[in-house]
């Protein structure tokens, strides 16, 4: 690196509000705030994770998925024909409406729903279309023999509009599939079933190229392992809220495996020099050890009001786009910028805080660290600072992310996991290697299937040469449903907190059961840092695969807090 860009790292860590990698003991809150050290190449040590308590090993699950029988159908369940409850009753007012009539006067209370009693040919994938008319944009919950499937928004202006539910998976003979809204002013035509034929649109051939293309052996190693893997297995992911790693020590003792990927999140807080050197090092040790290691970016809105949601601060990244190329040029140059009114402080103030981080992943590339870099999560919305501002706003500062540290830093250890999840915020495809999603559950606490939807919509306008992953959830996805509905993720990385631990440090199953988690981690369809370890020393694993007849469940579960906007 030379002279200039060691000045502008320095000069940055002197003048920003920000800088450490470190993670807050909530989801996404902030931390104190720190400079960011310029911490120089030393000397590679290896430290085994170290448990102090016996734990209990389990035996390997193989991937169980229930045989399945594909039948063409296109079955037709009139709203009409269900029993009707609760002040329902059937009209016939609207124009374009199926049989005799539809229903409607669904009560505003969120807990009135009609009942579709339905008769499946086959184990198999089914596309769920309900045909709606609603006034205005209502919300409607479908639930299948009890449980939350998912829920959706529906059209206003009062025409009729068929919704589709995509790739549910139902077995043979009768199920109950109730639509309720969330409000009462809707009319509901028919459900009609039909056969799903997009599974198969969903492939596993990314290109494995880094769009860096001075990429360093080490990164260029790693995309490559991530290519080869996809579609055979998930790599397992914990986020770390520390330097201790508490939360994958609790994973290794809960199910007897310890994940591969060490999630961690760049924030640009205000702390101590000392704290900042430990995230560092925890980094680094954990590769050493063979795993792999990642790196999020929740960043704190540099201004005098700060922090990353668009609520808490005053920041305006609007005021501070600019058609000036300023991505490679030195402190000194955008100081001079900046001083002769060319740019907005706003502006100069985010180069500062890129600069700074480039200190931390500069840290990591001189003892060797390839990182998973994810830069401004969930961009798509509106509740963080930088998606706040519109589409375009948000796609200037991520190239004027990626070509500072691509370019002027010359950053040749990272790979760039977009995670927009909104095609209207898509960047430049090349600029990033994986995109992600980010996946809450509401109201189950066991994961389900239903996240096919996401994987399917991201790789749609991603495109199949791109990695699919889940940079976030609440809840472990479900293994054997993946391989079941082809949606299988690169990775995934579970979120600490409530997530995962009790106040008191031990395993919490208020999100995952115990049993899940156990049965996920032993997985042969999940891969656990023992196995990644077997594999680059190459060993060959296989994935047992067991077809059952009859599956032990008929329910799929929950939908989403968060969703990716096609």
């Amino acid at each position: 690196m030379d002279i200039k860009k060691i000045i502008s790292l320095a000069a940055a860590a002197a003048l920003s509000t920000s800088a450490v990698c470190s993670c807050s003991k909530s989801k996404k809150s902030e931390k104190a705030d720190a400079p960011v050290p310029i911490i120089e190449e030393e000397p590679e040590t290896t430290t085994a994770p170290v448990v102090t308590t016996s734990v209990e090993t389990y035996p390997d699950y193989p991937v169980t998925i229930p045989e399945i029988n594909k039948k063409a159908t296109g079955d037709f369940y009139e709203a009409e024909d269900c029993e009707l409850a609760g002040g329902l009753k059937v009209a016939a007012e609207k124009d374009n409406f199926s049989g005799e009539g539809y229903v409607t006067g669904f009560p505003g209370d969120g807990k009135t729903g009609l009942v579709f009693k339905a008769d499946l040919p086959s184990n198999q994938h089914y596309d769920l279309s309900f045909n709606i008319a609603a006034s205005r944009i209502t919300t409607c919950r479908v639930m299948l023999n009890g449980v939350q499937l998912t829920d959706f928004t529906t059209t206003g202006g009062g025409k009729f509009t068929q919704i589709t539910i995509h790739g549910v998976f139902l077995t043979k003979g009768g199920s109950e599939i109730t639509l309720i809204p969330d409000g009462g002013d809707i009319c509901l035509d028919y459900l009609k079933l039909t056969d799903n034929n997009t599974l198969s649109e969903i492939k596993y051939d990314a290109e494995g190229k880094p769009v860096n293309e001075n990429a360093a052996a080490a990164a260029k190693e790693l995309l490559s392992f991530l290519t080869e893997s996809y579609g055979k297995y998930m790599i397992t992911g914990q986020y770390a809220a520390d330097s201790d790693n508490s939360e994958l020590d609790l994973i290794y003792r809960t199910t007897g495996k310890y994940p591969v990927i060490r999630f961690c999140n760049l924030t640009v807080p205000r702390g101590s020099y000392d704290e900042s050197f430990k995230d560092i090092d925890a980094c680094a040790n954990w590769y050493r050890n063979g795993g792999i290691v990642s790196a999020s970016w929740y960043w704190s809105a540099p201004s005098e009001k700060s922090s990353i949601r668009t609520d808490e601060t005053d920041f305006d990244l609007s005021k501070a786009v600019t058609d000036k190329d300023i991505a490679n040029l030195t402190q000194e140059e955008i100081r001079g910028l900046y001083g002769e009114g060319d740019i907005s402080e706003q502006c100069y103030s985010l180069i500062l805080d890129i600069d700074n981080i480039a200190g931390q992943l500069t840290s990591l590339k001189s003892k060797g660290v390839p990182v998973l870099w994810r830069p401004l999560p969930e961009g798509g919305g509106n509740w963080y600072w930088w998606g706040a501002a519109g589409k375009d706003a948000y796609k200037w500062l991520w190239q004027l992310i990626y070509t500072r540290m691509t370019e002027y830093f010359q950053l040749d250890n990272l790979i760039w996991v977009w995670n927009g999840q909104s095609s209207s915020v898509l960047v430049d495809k090349n600029t990033y290697d994986i995109a992600s999603v980010d996946i809450y559950m509401s109201d189950e606490k066991d994961y389900g299937s239903r996240y096919y939807e996401s994987f399917a919509a991201i790789q749609k306008f991603a495109g199949k040469g791109k990695l699919v992953a889940i940079s976030e959830c609440g809840s472990l996805p479900d293994i054997d449903s993946a391989f079941r509905d082809n949606a299988i993720w690169s990775f995934f990385g579970l979120w600490f907190g409530e997530y995962l631990e009790d106040e008191k440090g031990e395993y919490s199953e208020k999100f995952t059961s115990k049993e899940n988690l156990v049965r996920t981690y032993n997985s042969e369809g999940a891969l656990t840092l023992d196995e990644y370890q077997k594999i680059k020393k190459g060993e060959k694993l296989d994935v047992n695969t067991e077809t059952v007849t009859e599956p032990a469940e008929t329910a799929t579960s929950a939908g989403t807090t968060t969703t990716v906007a096609q």
